[in-house]
C-alpha cells in the first residue's frame, strides 16, 4: 500500500510565493507516489482571533489555491478540517496523554506569546499541538510535509503516538516529518533574516499568490540585498540568496546554469528577470483561482466529497481509539 501523506494550511493570513514553493506545489508532485490527505485547517485559525466573514472568504481560497495549484480531488483528499468532527475528538483525547510541559516547549507558542500576559493565553494556542497530532494521527499519516519551523509539532505527534501505542497496545503509525531540503524556507523580501509570513503587517514581506504583475515588480524591486554585485549563490549573503533560491525554484534551473545565466550581470538584472519570472509562473494559477473563488459551488461540492471520504478513514481510527480507550460505543 502506498504510504499516506498528511497536511493543511490556515484559512488566515496571506498564502505567499514561501507556502507554494515550500509546500503546495511539492504537495501536488506527491499525487502519484502516496495517499494524499490535504485539508483546510479552519480549526486552527481560530486559536487567534478571525473575522467570521473573512474566515468563510479565506477557507474558499485556500481550497481555490490548492486546485488551482494542481492538487487533484480523484488522486487527493481535499477538505476543510472542521467538516470531519473527528478531528475534535480525537484532539481531546490525545490532549489528555500530552503534558503542560511538553506543550510549553512548543517554540512556536513561545514565540506567538512572548508580548502576552500568561493570564491572557488564549488556550487554544497552547494546545494547538494536539490538535495537530490528532490531524495527524486521525489518518495514520506515515509522512508529514512542514517546514523546519513544524517539525517540533511532528515530533511531538510522534511522541504521543507512540505514549498512546505503549499505554493501549499498536493503534497508531508514528509519522516522520517530510521536509524539503532546497527552498523549505522562503524568507521575507523586506527581511532575509526572518521567514516570509502569512500573518506579516508588511506587505512588502511577500508576494502574495494574487498579487498583480505591477505589485510583483514593486516588491521584488525593492526586495533587500546587500552592497555587491556578482549574482552568486552565497548562504552568507542572506537577501540575495534568497531571491536566487526563489529563482531557481520557479525557473527549474540548476544554480551553475543561473551564476552563468546572470554572468557580467547585477543585481537588477536579476530582479528584473524575477520578477516576469514569478508573474508567468503565477498568471495561470491566478486565473484559476479566480475561477474557483467565482464558482464556489465547485468548491463545495468538492469539499464535501472529500470530508465524505476523510470522514470513512477518520471514524475507523476513532472508533478504535475509543474500544482501546475503554469507551462505551
Amino acid at each position: 500500500m502506498k504510504k499516506t501523506v498528511l497536511s493543511g494550511i490556515q484559512p488566515s493570513g496571506v498564502i505567499h510565493i514561501g507556502n507554494y514553493l515550500g509546500a503546495i506545489s511539492q504537495w501536488a508532485l506527491y499525487q502519484n507516489k502516496y495517499r494524499n490527505i490535504f485539508c483546510v485547517v479552519d480549526l486552527h485559525a481560530i486559536t487567534t482571533p478571525q473575522d467570521p466573514k473573512s474566515l468563510r472568504e479565506k477557507t474558499y481560497e485556500v481550497a481555490a489555491i490548492y486546485l488551482a495549484a494542481g492538487l487533484d480531488p480523484k488522486k487527493s483528499i481535499i477538505f476543510v478540517q472542521s467538516h470531519v468532527p473527528a478531528h475534535s475528538e480525537l484532539a481531546w483525547i490525545i490532549t489528555t496523554i500530552s503534558k503542560m510541559g511538553e506543550l510549553s516547549r512548543m517554540t512556536q507558542f513561545k514565540d506567538k506569546t512572548t508580548k502576552l500576559r500568561r493570564e491572557s493565553i488564549p488556550t487554544g494556542l497552547f494546545i494547538y499541538p494536539t490538535l495537530m497530532a490528532a490531524d495527524i494521527l486521525l489518518y495514520q499519516a506515515n509522512l508529514v510535509p512542514v517546514g523546519e519551523d513544524q517539525k517540533q509539532h511532528v515530533e511531538l505527534a510522534r511522541d504521543l503516538s507512540q505514549r498512546f501505542n505503549q499505554r493501549f497496545g499498536k493503534t497508531f503509525i508514528v509519522p516522520e516529518p517530510l521536509i524539503r531540503k532546497s527552498g523549505a524556507r522562503i524568507m521575507g523580501l523586506d527581511n532575509p533574516e526572518q521567514k516570509m509570513s502569512k500573518s506579516a503587517t508588511r506587505e512588502m514581506n511577500y508576494i502574495a499568490l494574487t498579487d498583480k504583475p505591477a505589485t510583483i515588480r514593486k516588491k521584488i524591486i525593492k526586495a533587500v540585498t546587500d552592497s555587491g554585485t556578482a549574482v552568486k549563490f552565497d548562504p552568507k549573503r542572506k537577501g540575495l540568496h534568497n531571491l536566487l533560491t526563489i529563482y531557481k525554484l520557479f525557473s527549474g534551473q540548476s544554480e551553475t546554469q543561473i551564476e552563468q545565466h546572470f554572468r557580467g550581470q547585477g543585481y537588477g538584472a536579476l530582479k528584473k528577470d524575477l520578477a516576469e519570472l514569478i508573474i508567468k509562473k503565477l498568471a495561470p494559477i491566478q486565473k484559476k483561482i479566480a475561477y474557483y473563488m467565482q464558482n464556489k459551488h465547485l468548491l463545495d461540492r468538492i469539499l464535501a466529497n472529500g470530508a465524505k471520504r476523510a470522514d470513512k478513514i477518520a471514524q475507523a481510527t476513532l472508533k478504535e481509539v475509543k474500544q482501546k480507550l475503554g469507551l462505551v460505543l
